[in-house]
């Protein structure tokens, strides 16, 4: 715990200096990226568990497919904010890792040495946060294909989402980021 501190307070100092983010305004967003996140996560979750129970896995596939990134964008509105989710195995192909440096921020989170962190991105902070199979239930989509996922449900990934990476995860593993995006004034 004590190297995760001081690797945060390390990045905090990098990411303030280098990029003229003053620690007040730093901690300030990386408070609000934590709110929001976890609005947006407990948000997703309360959905997709609603969809499970009307219809299985399957229909919570259907549902995340069609209604997930309308309620992303409602909270966009909400939070003034542009929210996403990236991952180096995406679902959705536009949830592909982008820059060099999402792709270097991604290796850091991969190794567990950062909780979240805050970058200046041009005129924007952008602040990310790693996203982990936290339950049980996400595996019944995000599990191994051969023992967690139903074939009713992997016929429906394979239809809606037919390049799928998002599989093969266990209990509390990796498997994106929020990206959440503020402008600056």
């Amino acid at each position: 715990m004590k190297a995760k501190t001081i690797y945060f307070v390390v990045l905090i100092f990098l990411f303030s200096c280098d990029s003229g983010i003053d620690t007040a305004t730093y901690l300030k967003f990386q408070e609000r990226g934590n709110a929001i996140s976890g609005k947006v996560q407990t948000t997703l979750l309360s959905n997709v568990g609603k969809a499970i129970q009307r219809g299985g896995p399957q229909h919570a596939v259907e549902f995340c497919n069609l209604k997930a990134g309308s309620i992303v964008d409602s909270l966009n509105q909400v939070y003034n904010c542009r929210i996403s989710r990236i991952s180096e195995k995406n679902r959705n192909p536009e949830n592909v890792l982008g820059s060099a440096q999402e792709k270097e921020l991604w290796q850091i989170f991969q190794k567990g040495t950062l909780a979240d962190t805050l970058i200046q991105e041009n005129k924007n902070l952008v602040f990310y946060k790693p996203i982990k199979t936290g339950m049980p239930a996400c595996l019944k989509c995000h599990g191994d294909p051969e023992s967690d996922i139903n074939e009713t449900t992997r016929q429906k990934l394979q239809k809606l989402y037919p390049n799928d990476l998002a599989t093969g995860y266990k209990l509390n593993d990796f498997r994106g980021l929020w990206k959440i995006e503020f402008e600056q004034q």
